[in-house]
């Protein structure tokens, strides 16, 4: 906190051992948990609260006012959880009237220059790869990757789980458990590595498999498929997530591949 190099209004609320880096500025309104590092050049406007033991890396700018016309300088907030990474020159806005807030999980890493707009839910322990950027009212689960450059559509859902690939236009709500990839983006697949990784075992694994081959590979509209895999799939946890899923999209929700003549 001894850094003559850096601004801190007196507003702001920053835990003792909270690591300032030289040419950072900290607005009013303002709250930093306990740990965390604060490298050079960073800009925290009003409206932040950062958890503990984050990093947050140089040109990065949290809670900048949302790029968002209807936005009348409501008193609104970016939500960060512990142990977050924030990487070179992300971009985070806080929220407007629709939620007031923008929220960041715990454990996530947001690799450099990516950029959260306004009104985005983000779940814990994801990954975005560099340049991924979400526009407005997004909702992302937990333990999702974006690899580099995605892009995702305002008002769309990711579910728990998925990983979508590099370079992706993401116009439609992606499911739980999946891969996702091509163009237009499709399901290519469940998401076994990741589950593997946070222990699912082979049985589980193959469950969701079952599910999404009902889905999206028995040529049954989305209603039609839902209301088989109620009947004939036992009840899970994690059929009942993906069914509910399905139910609460209001953009739709992604198409299966199919290869072109």
């Amino acid at each position: 906190m001894n850094q003559p190099l850096a601004y801190v209004h007196p507003g702001a609320k920053i835990a003792k051992n909270v690591v300032i880096e030289p040419f950072t500025t900290i607005h009013n309104n303002v709250k930093i948990g306990e740990g965390t590092w604060i490298g050079s050049n960073v800009t925290i406007m009003e409206g932040a609260r950062i958890g503990k033991n984050c990093n947050i890396f140089p040109g990065a700018v949290i809670s900048a006012v949302p790029q968002d016309l209807k936005y009348n300088d409501e008193d609104t907030t970016v939500e960060i959880g512990n142990n977050v990474t924030i990487r070179e020159c992300v971009t985070i806005n806080r929220g407007t009237t629709d939620k007031m807030k923008t929220v960041i999980g715990d454990n996530c890493l947001i690799m450099a220059y990516c950029h959260i707009a306004h009104d985005c839910i983000v779940g814990n322990n994801c990954i975005f790869s560099n340049n991924s950027t979400l526009a407005g009212h997004i909702n992302v689960g937990d333990y999702v990757v974006l690899a580099g450059m995605t892009a995702v559509h305002q008002f769309c859902s990711i579910g728990n789980h998925a990983f979508v690939t590099g370079g992706s236009l993401v116009r439609k709500d992606v499911p739980p458990y999946v891969k996702a990839a091509r163009e237009p983006l499709s399901y290519v697949g469940i998401n076994s590595v990741g589950l593997r990784r946070r222990g699912y075992s082979s049985e589980k694994i193959r469950e969701i498999q079952d599910i999404y081959r009902i889905l999206y590979q028995k040529n049954y509209n989305n209603t039609q498929a839902s209301d088989l895999i109620e009947a004939e799939m036992e009840a899970t946890p994690e059929r009942d997530e993906i069914l509910q899923f399905i139910k609460n999209s209001h953009r739709g929700i992604m198409k299966g591949y199919f290869k072109s003549n």
